[in-house]
């Protein structure tokens, strides 16, 4: 059981890391300091400090926070009893969704080092953060779609994933940074911008498939 003193702790490190968010919605990374955070929540620089040591310990808590909703919400998808053409399709549309509803935060968890960048003097490190652990849920889908024979045999699990990623984070991206996206003024869309992700995750997974929208009933047979 939480005790109340640690539930105000946490309490506390919550606020400061949605100011931090906030900071760099307006801002940037370049505008997010310990100082400009705790005027933001009227703290002292030396409370925050309290919580997080530095900027680069902040910011890389703000990503790890984002990858864990990321982490959860494809996991549900992946744990459900759907078939497995729609779990894959659901795992695409949940990426880029789970993106959309905080744009700002899934840009600041983009910014700076490459997020699939193992650090090298720690890859066993790496492989327990939140973002990997993602990452791994997406390349255990692709695994499962060739094993099953919905995915061509001559993918490589890895590889695949990694494209598969590329393409959601395309989506993601795309759509944080311009609100109108896909309906442009020069290049109208005739799909609304949820329509827009389905479309893209069926287009993608389509791409992989041995025969392309045939339903696999059985996980893993």
């Amino acid at each position: 059981m939480i005790s109340p003193a640690e539930r105000r702790r946490l309490r506390v490190r919550d606020s400061i890391l949605e100011a931090a968010e906030r900071v760099f919605a307006d801002e940037g990374e370049a505008g997010l300091s310990i100082r400009r955070i705790a005027d933001e929540i009227d703290y002292s620089p030396a409370a925050i400090y309290k919580y997080f040591g530095s900027k680069d310990e902040l910011l890389n808590e703000l990503k790890e926070a984002f990858f864990a909703r990321i982490l959860t919400n494809i996991n549900d998808i992946y744990e459900c009893s759907a078939s497995f053409p729609e779990r894959a399709r659901a795992c695409v549309t949940g990426y880029v969704r789970t993106a959309l509803e905080k744009p700002h935060h899934y840009i600041a968890a983009f910014a700076g080092q490459a997020p699939l960048a193992p650090t090298p003097s720690d890859p066993e490190a790496f492989r327990s953060t939140n973002r990997a652990q993602a990452f791994m849920v997406l390349a255990g889908m692709v695994e499962e779609g060739i094993t099953n024979g919905h995915f061509r045999a001559e993918l490589n699990p890895l590889d695949t994933a990694k494209a598969v990623w590329a393409s959601m984070h395309g989506i993601a991206m795309m759509m944080s940074h311009f609100q109108t996206f896909p309906n442009m003024s020069v290049l109208p869309s005739e799909l609304s911008r949820d329509a827009f992700v389905d479309f893209h995750a069926d287009l993608t997974i389509r791409g992989l498939e041995t025969h392309p929208g045939q339903a696999v009933e059985k996980r893993g047979g």
